[in-house]
């Protein structure tokens, strides 16, 4: 199973909280309360970096075939935590002759995505970085957009997504639907196993932090390898945002839905559906 790559912290220490306004956006300008990226374990260790791909590969996620043929329909596209770089690498070697970028702030998994030279690599968050209408195309996948913990990170993150668009960009990513309740299958039981290039066996391995109130979900994630002396621990929070929240959301920052499904399949969107996959343009 794929997770966000970051989450965010506030610092209050020299001022009260301003009123919500600012994704994955952002600093709040003019006082001295301001996000943080702080970036996962999982994904700010080389090592763990380099192993990403082998814990992850294509055909065992349902995403990346989906996202696929839009990125090929697109002239110019944007990928949003895109990591190592996987779909953006895939679209490349599939033929894609256009504007190809990959943002990400965890520089240990853009070193990995650096290994294709053709495509722009940008070490960021979108507090960082300002684009105008310069991307067909703008998707956030492996369930990164649960990293935006905040409702001003949301705000702020979803307003410079609709300003990197074309006027008739599509705006595509998942996050889990939380009828579904996937955060009760990530015990220490399911764990995940593979097999890296010098044939060592690494394991994987969660656990969520109960209980598990409101919408938000705190987990670590135990990586193990008998190259090691000792465990790596990742800890993690991911949001988990109702439809009608995520509806709420996308309108306030001036996007309109174009389409939602339930699965990888294209299926419809239900209260039993795992994800909610959402295609949104320029309201």
């Amino acid at each position: 199973m794929c997770f966000g790559n970051c989450h965010r912290v506030r610092d209050r220490s020299s001022s009260p909280a301003p009123p919500p306004c600012s994704t994955e956006v952002f600093a709040v300008a003019g006082v001295a309360w301001y996000s943080v990226v702080v970036v996962d374990r999982a994904f700010s260790d080389a090592e763990l970096a380099g192993l990403y791909d082998v814990l992850h590969p294509w055909e065992r996620r349902g995403d990346f075939d989906f996202y696929l043929p839009l990125i090929m329909a697109s002239e110019t596209v944007l990928d949003v935590g895109c990591g190592t770089g996987a779909l953006l690498r895939g679209a490349r070697e599939a033929g894609h002759t256009g504007r190809l970028c990959g943002l990400d702030p965890a520089g240990a998994m853009l070193e990995v995505a650096k290994r294709r030279s053709d495509i722009e690599w940008v070490l960021g968050d979108l507090a960082s970085v300002r684009w105008d209408r310069q991307f067909d195309l703008v998707v956030m996948t492996g369930h990164a957009f649960q990293v935006l913990l905040e409702d001003d990170d949301l705000r702020a993150s979803l307003g410079a997504i609709r300003s990197a668009l074309t006027d008739d960009g599509r705006f595509v990513f998942e996050t889990r639907n939380p009828r579904a309740r996937a955060w009760e299958h990530w015990t220490p039981d399911h764990v995940v196993e593979a097999v890296d290039d010098e044939g060592v066996v690494i394991r994987m391995a969660h656990q969520v932090e109960t209980p598990v109130e409101g919408d938000v979900v705190r987990f670590s994630t135990t990586f193990t390898s008998p190259r090691w002396d000792r465990p790596r621990v990742s800890r993690s929070t991911l949001r988990f945002l109702d439809p009608d929240s995520l509806s709420s959301f996308l309108s306030a920052a001036g996007l309109a839905i174009v389409e939602q499904f339930g699965d990888w399949n294209g299926d419809p969107l239900t209260d039993a559906s795992p994800e909610i996959i959402t295609v949104a343009r320029r309201g």
